[in-house]
């Protein structure tokens, strides 16, 4: 970790709230190069016309006009089911913040579209926990192979074996 530290430089993490927006955001860039889909989160905005998002506003928007956005069809399925949930109450944004990492995860996997890779998001960005190890994200993966010479891309178990020693900053190290 040293050397990766040295060619980085300092911890500079950015936050984002955690909300509702928050959460959306995270689902609009899965699977997307970040230019792209600041594009598209932006015009989702426009369109929307309130930001920050909120589930009134989204479900606002006919489905039909959300895929002219640039979100496909199961993106504007997601959002709209994350939409539909938090205006019921169903996910409490309030009740994260006061929950347990495993149970925000169990929260918030509820909704069809958000997996534990965007919790693991989450929870890091938006809820500042700072013992997440994301195993599931690509670059991790990738940096942890090149880091630590593998031969093979780590499964979740050997990627906890290796990040043992960041504890209790596996985010801060994922990072």
């Amino acid at each position: 970790m040293s050397s990766i530290i040295e060619r980085v430089g300092p911890y500079k993490i950015e936050y984002r709230e955690p909300t509702f927006q928050t959460l959306v955001r995270s689902i609009v860039y899965q699977q997307l190069n970040g230019k792209a889909a600041l594009t598209i989160f932006n015009r989702l905005k426009e369109a929307a016309k309130d930001d920050p998002l909120t589930p009134e506003s989204i479900l606002r928007l006919r489905p039909a006009r959300m895929r002219t956005l640039g979100l496909s069809q199961q993106k504007t399925t997601y959002i709209r089911e994350l939409a539909r949930l938090a205006r019921r109450g169903e996910i409490d944004f309030e009740h994260c913040a006061a929950s347990e990492d495993a149970a925000v995860i169990e929260h918030l996997t509820r909704v069809k579209g958000i997996g534990v890779w965007t919790v693991h998001m989450f929870l890091i960005f938006a809820l500042r926990r700072p013992d997440v190890l994301p195993t599931g994200d690509y670059g991790i993966r990738a940096a942890m192979k090149k880091a630590y010479g593998l031969a093979e891309m780590p499964k979740p178990e050997e990627m906890a074996r290796i990040a043992a020693a960041w504890r209790p900053y596996a985010s801060v190290a994922s990072w």
